[in-house]
């Protein structure tokens, strides 16, 4: 297969996975060879602590398909993916987990349907696997938020896909720093199928994931894919000024009939509220302005550090993007 330029690039973002990282070089291999398919992985290291870049050499050194991506420090799995198409040279590029919670086995029933003309295959989860409560509770309320906000259904979405070239040089060639990968692939448009599977246990560790974490990058996404809650400051002060307009009728009323104006417990009540939505609007405007700054300096999304088996004529230029 080394001697052949490959069809597919399978694009593996990784932080902390030392052991998953040959497991998944092996089953990967395994598949694709008995599908005769002629594809790379490229496994990205976003800034692991452990010896995670060891065992991308390790796996390497097995096997020559593989590839290695290497970054300065963890600049997250969304920069890990970005790092993954610039880097990739097949005429088709898939991303999955390196957990195996995405079974490699469904990359096939994806990449014969990109055979059949279809440019960005999805992968819709068709069983999250086993979660706790609390977990699927916030996750249900990301996805009702960010299908509400970008109005597309986003309920059993994930960086599971296969794009075409046209479709990764169509991602790649966006300018924005801050990106949702998950949202992006279907903005894009072309050609789109989608392929059922069920989140698989994993195979070694423990979700890297912290709840914390995963409100930041709901956030992050939410800010840089829509501008929905903008609209909804909009809407919240005109619903206050409607509030405001009946109870300025009502006072009018009360003094025109002489009547002794009470509520004092009321007009305090509404003055904390108002407040409160004031310093809300402010906190989402603010969050769009730091947004706007983060991409008006134009840093790069990651630095990389090394790469391991890169053909020259992709390394060339700058290491940072």
């Amino acid at each position: 297969m080394s001697a052949k330029r490959e069809t597919l690039s399978i694009v593996v973002p990784a932080f902390n996975e030392s052991g998953n990282i040959g497991r998944m070089a092996q089953a990967l291999r395994q598949i694709m060879e008995r599908e005769n398919i002629c594809a790379a992985v490229y496994f990205v290291d976003d800034g692991s602590s452990d010896d995670t870049w060891e065992q991308i050499e390790r796996a390497a050194g097995a096997w020559d398909m593989v590839r290695g991506v290497r970054f300065s420090r963890n600049f997250g799995k969304e920069a890990a993916i970005f790092a993954g198409l610039e880097t990739a040279a097949g005429a088709c590029v898939a991303v999955m987990d390196c957990d195996m919670q995405h079974p490699p086995e469904t990359l096939v029933e994806m990449y014969r349907l990109w055979e059949n003309g279809f440019e960005v295959i999805e992968g819709v989860k068709e069983d999250r696997g086993r979660e706790s409560i609390f977990y699927k509770g916030m996750t249900a309320l990301f996805y009702k938020l960010m299908s509400a906000a970008v109005k597309m259904d986003m309920s059993r979405t994930s960086d599971f896909k296969l794009l075409d070239r046209r479709a990764v040089d169509a991602l790649i060639s966006l300018p924005e720093r801050s990106t949702f990968f998950r949202a992006l692939s279907g903005w894009v448009g072309f050609k789109t199928a989608s392929v059922g599977f069920r989140v698989q246990e994993r195979a070694e560790g423990e979700s890297k994931w912290t709840t914390m974490g995963l409100v930041r990058y709901a956030v992050s996404s939410i800010l840089s894919f829509t501008t929905k809650p903008l609209h909804l400051v909009t809407g919240m002060g005109v619903l206050f000024l409607l509030l405001a307009l009946i109870q300025g009728i009502e006072c009018i009323v009360t003094y025109a009939t002489h009547r002794a104006v009470e509520g004092f417990t009321t007009v305090i009540l509404i003055e904390l509220i108002i407040g409160s939505i004031v310093m809300l609007s402010l906190g989402i405007i603010g969050s769009y302005i730091a947004k706007i700054y983060e991409e008006v300096k134009g840093r790069h999304r990651y630095v990389v550090s090394t790469t391991l088996g890169i053909p020259a004529r992709r390394e060339q230029g700058d290491d940072a993007v």
